[in-house]
């Protein structure tokens, strides 16, 4: 088995993928226009849009394939990531580091493989793909308009990510009204620009089965735009109690079960996550949740053996006497637990992973990554555990309020 590919700048890359404060589990159909295009370009059955992170491929959009996430040791967009050009594999089954994957060996079938990476603030955060189950050209031209759909794909998640920001902070609203349309103006009227052309050069291109979806991209572009408008005059017209940016415990429960109950199915382990009642409808801030509960629970998986149980308790503490709120995130699992050694080394500065229970590989930023998170936000982590006997990590997190 080959050794999983790891960026040497992983842990600055994964700090990039926890800034832009991602929420996979929210994601509308705001690719589906894009990966339907690129499929047409390249003459494909598929394509994806992945966002990677500490443990897993997180598929946001797709076409031709119902798939919404896989573990990112089985992906092939791990390697895309780890270069500034394309990604091509002629042909998965004669490729040691893919034929036996699930995806080559049972349904679909597949063996084209083209990848390019997304790329933002220098870092690559995923990939957009197009595959087949038999082999396809992607010519020079065909790759800059994949170029192109990528460079799209990107600015809608850095719009997505300022639309959040104005909502978070709405004494700043024009100053971030200017700077998400000075961010999008520019690249999203370069790819209704290519449209245009595409639509006029497609017999030469020899592009037919491009023409029919010029002007759902030229929709898709121009609704974005609109899109930071219309936020912004109609901001003052919601009423919701929980921003964008908050969450309480209930809504905190439901999106980890829908990202995470998959991963626990595939080796049957039973998942569960409980909630304080008392407090569960009480906001709180969503700064970096979803990446700290996200890689304890994966990790927790990780090392639990199939039909084992994983267990998260979600909790938050009211002290209106001193204005304040605490949360405590709680993830336990019936694994291989952990040595006192082991459990100092871990909760050093320099940790190094070793393999899961199904042999799943690590990569070693998992929980490094979570401690820097949650160093950042003034909180804490506990780790109480036996060897053979499970574990326990406890997150503590304040908050002051008005």
């Amino acid at each position: 088995m080959s050794q999983a590919p790891v960026p040497q700048n992983e842990m600055d890359r994964l700090l990039a993928f926890s800034d832009l404060n991602i929420d996979v589990s929210s994601f509308t159909n705001n690719y589906k226009d894009l990966a339907r295009l690129a499929a047409k370009i390249a003459g494909t059955e598929i394509s994806l849009v992945n966002l990677i992170d500490s443990y897993t491929q997180w598929t946001v959009s797709t076409f031709g394939l119902e798939i919404e996430q896989m573990p990112r040791e089985d992906s092939v967009c791990q390697y895309t990531i780890m270069g500034d050009g394309s990604f091509e594999i002629n042909d998965l089954s004669a490729d040691s580091r893919f034929f036996d994957k699930f995806y080559v060996t049972d349904n679909p079938h597949l063996r084209y493989y083209w990848g390019i990476p997304l790329r933002i603030q220098d870092y690559n955060l995923g990939a957009l793909c197009v595959l087949d189950k038999s082999k396809r050209e992607i010519t020079p031209e065909k790759a800059e308009m994949l170029v192109l759909i990528a460079e799209e794909i990107v600015t809608r998640l850095k719009v997505q990510k300022h639309i959040e920001a104005l909502h978070s902070n709405l004494s700043d609203m024009k100053s971030t009204q200017n700077k998400i349309l000075h961010d999008i103006r520019g690249p999203i009227g370069g790819i209704i620009g290519l449209a245009e052309i595409i639509g006029e050069q497609g017999e030469e291109n020899k592009l037919e089965e491009v023409l029919e979806f010029i002007q759902l991209i030229q929709k898709g572009g121009r609704s974005v735009l609109e899109l930071a408008d219309e936020i912004l005059e109609n901001d003052k017209k919601r009423n919701t109690d929980v921003k964008p940016n908050e969450l309480t415990l209930v809504m905190f429960r439901e999106k980890l079960e829908k990202l995470y109950s998959p991963q626990a199915r595939s080796k049957n382990i039973l998942f569960i996550i409980k909630t304080n009642r008392d407090t569960e409808e009480v906001v709180f801030p969503n700064s970096k949740l979803m990446q700290i509960a996200g890689n304890l629970i994966s990790n927790a998986m990780k090392f639990t053996p199939r039909f084992g149980n994983v267990t998260v308790d979600l909790s938050l503490h009211v002290d209106a006497e001193n204005n304040s709120k605490t949360l405590t995130i709680a993830v336990s699992d019936t694994g291989t637990g952990i040595t006192a050694d082991r459990i100092a080394t871990l909760l050093d500065e320099n940790t190094q992973s070793t393999d899961g229970t199904d042999g799943e590989k690590g990569f070693g930023f998992g929980l490094a990554l979570v401690k820097h998170l949650i160093k950042g936000l003034g909180g804490s982590l506990a780790i109480i555990s036996e060897e053979n006997a499970g574990a326990r990590f406890t997150v503590t997190i304040p908050y002051a309020y008005k």
